[in-house]
């Protein structure tokens, strides 16, 4: 089911809504100069994160191969930041629908988490 083009859609705008949290949030936490350079530093550190750490077999070829355990935890982390991002910011409700859509899909992921599992 991971690989379905409805899941794989849901997927890549989970990760676009992700890197844009990670910038309103830098953006509305931050003053002065620090606000305008952390608004690009934060939302590229993570996805440098996402894209350079990836397991062999999971799409493209990964720049630093890494084992399945560490790069669900990457996401983990990643997906788990934002949400405490929302939560800083007092959008309970933006982060729990964050939260919900990020779980339902890694639950149709099952797949994708138990072959991960298994790299």
């Amino acid at each position: 089911m991971s690989n379905h083009p409805l899941n794989l859609g849901v997927r890549f705008l989970l990760e676009l809504a992700m890197i844009a949290i990670f910038a309103y949030w830098a953006w509305n936490t931050f003053d002065d100069i620090s606000k305008y350079v952390l608004s690009i530093v934060v939302p590229l550190l993570g996805s440098l994160l996402w894209a350079i750490f990836k397991v062999e077999g999971d799409g493209a070829k990964p720049l630093v191969a890494v084992n399945g355990v560490i790069r669900l935890s990457i996401e983990c982390l990643l997906f788990s930041a934002a949400f405490l991002m929302l939560r800083s910011l007092q959008l309970q409700q933006l982060s729990m629908l964050f939260a919900t859509v990020t779980v339902v899909h890694y639950a149709v992921s099952y797949d994708r988490i138990k072959w991960l599992l298994k790299r």
